[in-house]
């Protein structure tokens, strides 16, 4: 009986983790970094892996306006970056390599660059039950080096318990987007 029970509850368990939203977070500091001395970031274009041409540059936005607010770094404007990105010649913005990147701090001159990945954006479906999902991963590299200092994912939304058994839609996606950025900008001011 004792053992019955405990396998019904370790599949109750199991399932519930399984059908929940994601909340996922994933974190790398560099113990030599002083982030005291970044005062100044450039955000490049992120690699976009969705399916949506615009995602990438809708959540690249966001986390932008983001980090601007929280007032402890200045964002340079993204037309800065692009001239930048164009002096130096950089042909993947969204991957640059080490020397593309000191070259970048001479032309901008910013303490650091912010790459990042979405992984996950849009609508996901199970059964009747539909929600948002996106999945961020960013890096900071130092510019003086060119060496990552810090770097976190993060993925949120998902279909809940709740989104199946009620049939909701889940939440929206700016929502989702800005949980995922405050996820990243939490992981970064840590």
């Amino acid at each position: 009986m004792q053992k019955k029970l405990f396998s019904g509850l370790w599949f109750l368990c199991c399932a519930t983790f399984l059908l929940t939203g994601c909340a996922v977070k994933q974190t790398y500091t560099s113990e030599q970094m002083d982030f005291s001395a970044v005062r100044t970031v450039a955000v490049l274009p992120f690699q976009n892996l969705t399916s949506d041409d615009q995602a990438s540059e809708r959540v690249r936005d966001a986390f932008m306006v983001v980090l601007l607010a929280s007032e402890g770094i200045y964002v340079l404007p993204p037309g800065e970056v692009a001239r930048g990105v164009n002096r130096v010649g950089i042909r993947t913005p969204a991957t640059p390599n080490v020397e593309e990147i000191t070259k970048l701090q001479s032309v901008i001159g910013v303490d650091a660059v912010i790459t990042g990945v979405l992984r996950e954006y849009g609508a996901v479906r199970s059964g009747s039950a539909e929600a948002n999902l996106v999945s961020l991963s960013l890096q900071m590299i130092e510019t003086q080096t060119g060496t990552i200092v810090w770097s976190g994912a993060s993925t949120r939304g998902g279909i809940t318990m709740t989104d199946r058994l009620l049939g909701s839609g889940g939440e929206p996606m700016d929502d989702v987007t800005i949980q995922v950025v405050n996820d990243l900008l939490n992981q970064l001011f840590e």
